[in-house]
């Protein structure tokens, strides 16, 4: 069974930082596309960034490059999301996606070619 379990969303205060781990079990890690998406209340569901299981190139949304970094540990089939400089538009739930390496050429989209998806995790960012 496939499963992507996240975990270190929380409240912050803007200027501070978090990192968000997506756990994942039930496939082979390193032959799927794996990309973090968020939805804040009354938005859409937007690509964040995501991690290229072909040569590991990295995307990353406008809105958070440069702040947000992407990394994984294969060895522990883990996907980290480490978030700098958290403004309160980044409020919202946090998921992290598995899919086809096809997948990670949409990114900057909403997530509808990622097959596999873990229960997201909430991230607040105060002012």
């Amino acid at each position: 069974e496939v499963q992507l379990v996240e975990s270190g969303g929380g409240l912050v205060q803007a200027g501070g930082s978090l990192r968000l781990s997506c756990a994942a079990s039930g496939f082979t890690f390193g032959d799927y596309a794996i990309g973090w998406f968020r939805q804040a209340p009354g938005k859409e569901r937007e690509g964040v960034s995501c991690l290229s299981s072909y040569d590991g190139s990295t995307f990353y949304a406008d809105s958070v490059k440069g702040r947000f970094t992407i990394s994984s540990d294969n060895a522990k089939n883990t996907v980290y999301l480490q978030m700098n400089s958290l403004k309160p538009e980044d409020t919202a739930v946090y998921y992290c996606a598995a899919g086809s390496e096809d997948s990670y050429y949409y990114c900057s989209g909403h997530g509808l070619e990622y097959d596999y998806w873990g229960q997201g995790t909430q991230v607040t960012v105060s002012s």
